[in-house]
């Protein structure tokens, strides 16, 4: 339903000029009626009908001046008002544009932080679990009873990415969910990280194949036929592997039939839909108003994996659109997930930094000011912009700050200077062109995580390793330049949300800014 949305620049001369109007036809029917039956009444009018129309004329002027000096005064606030009205808080823009002082600074991040980065524990709370239901429904029916010659779900689930690791920004609606696999338990699996003997791109280092083998070589063209069929591919007459692609083709439609199975036992709660997106599995929930105190839609990709021991996985991707060259195809390859390592050295590194440290509220600023930045960006350079600066990629850059430095001084005291230090250590590996991989082939892991021995054995992955030069130092530069002018991006970012709110006001219907359209939305995993 279309809503009206009151104008005062009209609305209060409006009522002013037709006030005055009303003002003078009563006096001038009611000299009329004084002046009936007088004979100088006409010349009477004459001689001072002037002045009272004078009067009147200087009174509607002071009136409109005034009532134009008070709109005026209230169009700072307004801004607040206005979202006072759409029960959101935005914290107010800097007037200045000049540098601002380190105390305006940090006070302004602070801000920013507390009403548009942190998310509400509640509602990403009630969103977890909703999900955490649905997903074990749709596992537990998939699991059925293991067969010989296929692949079934291990039983279980595990929750990955930045909303299970409390460094989540923009929205608390969107998941990431591995669904580890198992395969038949005769045949063994052999993962092999060294692919830089196989002239791969520098970028796609640090995937891996899946080779398979039987306790027999005759057993292929017997018992495991249908599952080599369906599941496996040949390279250079090398041993079978398991296919990415192929599991994923699998995967699709074993999620869709599960899905139709538990579907009837939550139709009165919330509606469930499965769909592709970019060639990503998305679960959608959308719980109903009578179920869910937090009515938001949920957005959950789901993932299948492989377990490669110690908490490691081999997760499948849409490799579709890669090109590696006429001899090599990308659906063969495996990508590692270390997601688990990553939360058990989070949780230990806790322990050992302050009761109040902030270095996920930096991780989490750093992000929200990359994805300020992205919107001065056209479509193709945000999207450069986005994958050199992924999620992933800032938060190896935090783990490396945080094995080098004194844990105490992650103070939340001291948090303009710690945001400083993640900005200039991302520049100096920019500039540097490389940021090592945290796991694969690392001799600097603690030793509170463990890895296979594949993994330690596998050769270094420079993450930036497949990036030009120049676009490094381009991106390194304008980082720079955007920490310096964080209340600008923040100042600007709020102008475009209140104007967007104003016309969603007049318009009775939500209409994105410009600026808004041209955020290239990034990938919510890891």
């Amino acid at each position: 339903m279309s809503t009206y949305s009151l104008n005062l620049r009209v609305f209060w001369p409006l009522v002013t000029c037709l006030c005055t109007a009303v003002l003078c036809l009563y006096h001038a029917l009611k000299r009329r009626q004084d002046c009936s039956g007088q004979e100088d009444c006409n010349e009477s009018d004459d001689e001072t009908g002037s002045f009272p129309l004078f009067k009147f004329s200087l009174v509607f002027l002071v009136c409109y001046f005034l009532i134009k000096y008070f709109i005026s005064q209230e169009e700072e606030p307004r801004q607040l008002l206005i979202a006072a009205d759409a029960d959101v808080k935005v914290p107010p823009v800097p007037e200045i544009r000049e540098e601002l002082s380190a105390e305006q600074k940090l006070s302004l991040l602070q801000n920013y932080y507390d009403h548009q980065i942190r998310l509400s524990p509640h509602v990403l709370g009630h969103s977890k679990a909703h999900v955490n239901k649905i997903v074990s429904e749709l596992v537990k029916v998939g699991r059925t009873e293991h067969q010989d010659a296929t692949v079934t779900f291990r039983g279980d689930f595990v929750q990955i990415g930045s909303a299970y690791e409390q460094h989540k920004i923009n929205s608390p609606n969107s998941f990431d969910i591995l669904i580890p696999l198992k395969l038949p338990p005769t045949l063994q699996l052999q993962i092999d990280f060294g692919l830089h003997d196989m002239g791969l791109p520098a970028w796609f280092r640090g995937n891996a194949l899946c080779k398979l083998r039987a306790p027999k070589r005759s057993e292929w063209g017997r018992q495991y036929k249908n599952f080599s069929d369906s599941f496996c591919m040949e390279m250079d007459r090398a041993p079978r592997h398991l296919s990415s692609a192929l599991v994923l083709k699998w995967f699709y439609s074993k999620m869709q039939r599960c899905l139709n199975v538990i579907r009837y036992r939550f139709e009165e709660r919330c509606h469930i839909t499965l769909s592709v997106v970019e060639d990503k599995l998305i679960l959608k929930i959308l719980p109903k108003s009578d179920y869910v105190c937090c009515h938001i839609s949920m957005s959950v990709r789901l993932i299948p994996a492989i377990h490669v021991g110690d908490s490691v996985f081999l997760i499948a991707q849409p490799w579709g659109r890669t090109n590696l060259g006429p001899y090599l195809k990308a659906e063969i390859f495996w990508s590692a997930n270390f997601s688990k390592q990553e939360q058990k050295l989070l949780s230990w590194l806790k322990t050992l930094a302050p009761d109040n440290s902030c270095h996920l509220k930096c991780l989490q600023i750093v992000k929200a000011l990359r994805d300020l930045k992205s919107s001065e960006f056209d479509k193709k350079c945000g999207t450069q912009w986005r994958a050199i600066l992924s999620s992933y990629i800032l938060k190896t850059a935090l783990f490396h700050l945080l094995l080098q430095g004194n844990l105490e001084s992650w103070d939340d005291k001291f948090l303009l200077d710690r945001i400083g230090d993640l900005i200039e250590f991302l520049k100096d590996s920019l500039q540097k062109q490389c940021l090592m991989h945290l796991f694969l082939g690392s001799s600097t892991i603690p030793d509170i995580v463990t890895v296979p021995k594949s993994v330690k054995e596998a050769s270094p992955v420079n993450l930036l390793a497949g990036f030009d030069r120049n676009t490094l130092d381009t991106v390194s530069l304008h980082l720079l330049h955007a920490w310096k002018d964080v209340h600008i991006l923040i100042g600007n970012n709020n102008v475009h949300k209140n104007v967007n709110r104003e016309f969603a006001g007049q318009d009775g219907c939500s209409h994105q800014g410009s600026a808004a359209q041209t955020l290239v939305k990034h990938d919510p995993s890891v």
